[in-house]
């Protein structure tokens, strides 16, 4: 005997099952009462009890709904990919023979054999799993590579490494040069747009896709802008701080707790409800391996590297969140990419409304919804 339980306040109705995908298939169901929704893919935790005469057993479920009758384009709806899946399939390349790089390559047999491969490149304090909603409904169409740039995710964090923007910019072109092997398109958010800018120049890049560009590798960069003027004796001291080894590791131990993280996060995400706890261990749980206080430090104090206005890139389209608190659109650098479409027309900005830092993980509806098409248009299949 199964016993379903799912709480809701919503109004609700039945569906039946075979609108429904269970990540563990146990039980036999015909129906399910669930909280009435419009046009929205939607995801949720329900918990079943099975009983028999030997054991009594409890378990989560995922189960993800996607409404039918909502009209809109089911190729631009979220595929969330677990955690777990996403780590498995992971593999490790030598980086420059001693540095163990991780990443991801994702395909499926209808990818269009002639189209450009993806490389997705994460954040700062990101890696490859904040690409899961992302990932299955790119790999429809493109071979879809992820990368964890070094000092995050599961790539190494070697020991007294002085991170720059211009080290990972080499990262990712010997990634392309090695693994690749063919013109990519790059898809960046944050740290990552601003990589991506810099390698536009070069011949295995195809493509760019900015997801709201941060101004540096740290703030610190963007000194034109008044907010950070302000802040910037603030930031010195926080360098400061950050040197002397047992305030930094006071700090950081704090930064890391799952409370400070989710609030973080809320901050800069527009949509409150992507911030799951999913979400909040993808970023906690590298935090916590050896290495990674020693990059904190590294990339916050250390050199903020070019950002994306002196770069000039030929970029393709930009996807710009307009609740971005870190690199907001009235801030020069939202300025300077709000310019761009009337200066070279092979430049397309987009803004999302109501969307944060991180598009691609806060909307990735509205994301796959603008980038879809383009990428079709662009590379004609």
């Amino acid at each position: 005997m199964s016993v379903w339980m799912v709480r809701a306040r919503a109004p609700s109705f039945i569906i039946p099952i075979t609108t429904l995908r269970i990540g563990n298939g146990n039980g036999d169901v015909k129906g399910l009462r669930l909280p009435l929704l419009s046009n929205k893919s939607w995801q949720f935790q329900l918990q079943f009890q099975q009983r028999n005469k030997e054991k009594k057993k409890r378990q989560n479920v995922t189960i993800s709904y996607t409404n039918s009758s909502s009209g809109g384009d089911s190729a631009s709806a979220a595929l969330e990919l677990e955690v777990n899946e996403i780590r498995e399939s992971c593999k490790m390349w030598k980086w420059k023979g001693q540095y163990s790089i991780n990443y991801l390559v994702s395909s499926t047999p209808n990818s269009h054999p002639d189209s450009p491969p993806l490389l997705l490149l994460h954040g700062f304090g990101a890696s490859i799993p904040h690409w899961r909603r992302n990932i299955g409904t790119l790999a429809k169409s493109y071979t879809v590579y992820a990368i964890d740039l070094l000092g995050f995710g599961a790539s190494d964090k070697p020991a007294g490494y002085s991170y720059t923007m211009e080290g990972w910019a080499q990262l990712i072109l010997d990634f392309l040069d090695e693994v690749v092997k063919k013109p990519t398109v790059l898809i960046g958010n944050s740290v990552g747009s601003v990589i991506a800018a810099s390698e536009s120049s070069q011949t295995l890049v195809r493509g760019l896709v900015l997801l709201n560009s941060a101004g540096g590798m740290n703030n610190k960069a963007i000194v034109d802008d008044w907010r950070i003027k302000l802040l910037l004796p603030l930031l010195w001291f926080i360098d400061f701080l950050l040197k002397q080894r047992p305030i930094a590791s006071a700090i950081f131990e704090r930064v890391k707790q799952r409370e400070t993280l989710r609030n973080i996060l809320l901050s800069i995400y527009g949509n409150k409800e992507s911030v799951d706890e999913t979400l909040v261990e993808i970023i906690r749980e590298p935090a916590n391996e050896e290495g990674a206080l020693d990059a904190f430090v590294s990339i916050v104090t250390g050199p903020p590297g070019p950002n994306p206005v002196q770069l000039m890139p030929s970029i393709s389209i930009v996807l710009w969140g307009d609740e971005d608190p870190f690199t907001p659109l009235d801030g020069p650098v939202g300025k300077y990419f709000s310019s761009l479409p009337s200066k070279l027309s092979n430049v397309k900005l987009i803004v999302l409304d109501g969307v944060g830092h991180c598009p691609h993980d806060d909307r990735p509806e509205l994301v796959h919804e603008k980038l879809l098409p383009w990428l079709a248009e662009t590379f004609n299949f």
